[in-house]
């Protein structure tokens, strides 16, 4: 075998071994995560707001099912029902999901600049063991609350990719599906919501 042959193999070894042990560990969905964030400040994963302005034609406007029980971390049950009123950000999520992880900081800042009591937020986790979620959430040091279904999803906010998110506006109509990852901390989502209220 000639040397380069030989310093191929090396380098081939060496980076299956750190992948393999990535995803032995469970570190993969972190790393692949950071990454996913770099590309989420780049602004090409931002969720189409402009496209998505509030319109005053009532027949354009499609209505929210709020029929959807929730639990939250602590155990108790919600009911989206509830939290009919309130523009409500209602996230689909998952902990080995990297593109959700990848997301996640921009949700919790999002969070953290809205007011609880204009802006609602449903953090769905469809991971089979609902603690993964839990404790995921108080690892990072993230400030809104995790859910699990309770029922069924209604099917309106099924969808084929996760993340995915749904905006509500204060009258109950959907005003936004995003499919896939997005920064969701920036002034002009910020400003998007502010418009639903």
């Amino acid at each position: 075998m000639n040397k380069k042959a030989k310093k191929n193999l090396i380098e081939y070894g060496i980076t299956g071994t750190i992948i393999l042990t990535l995803f032995l560990t469970g570190l993969h969905t972190e790393v692949f995560g950071f990454v996913q964030r770099g590309i989420l400040k780049t602004g090409l994963m931002d969720p189409d707001v402009e496209a998505k302005a509030p319109t005053t034609d009532n027949s354009k406007k499609i209505k929210a099912d709020f029929n959807m029980s929730l639990i939250n971390s602590k155990g108790e049950r919600v009911e989206m029902e509830e939290l009919r009123g309130k523009v409500i950000f209602f996230n689909i999520w998952a902990t080995w999901c990297p593109p959700c992880v990848a997301e996640m900081p921009g949700i919790n800042n999002l969070y953290n600049d809205t007011k609880a009591e204009d802006v609602a937020f449903i953090m769905l986790s469809v991971d089979n063991d609902f603690q993964k979620a839990i404790d995921y959430n108080k690892s990072k040091g993230y400030h809104f609350e995790v859910y699990k279904l309770a029922g069924s999803l209604p099917s309106m906010y099924a969808s084929q990719a996760i993340p995915t998110t749904y905006i509500i506006d204060a009258e109950g109509n959907l005003a936004l599906t995003h499919k896939g990852m997005g920064d969701y901390d920036s002034e002009e989502f910020k400003g998007f919501l502010n418009n639903l209220k």
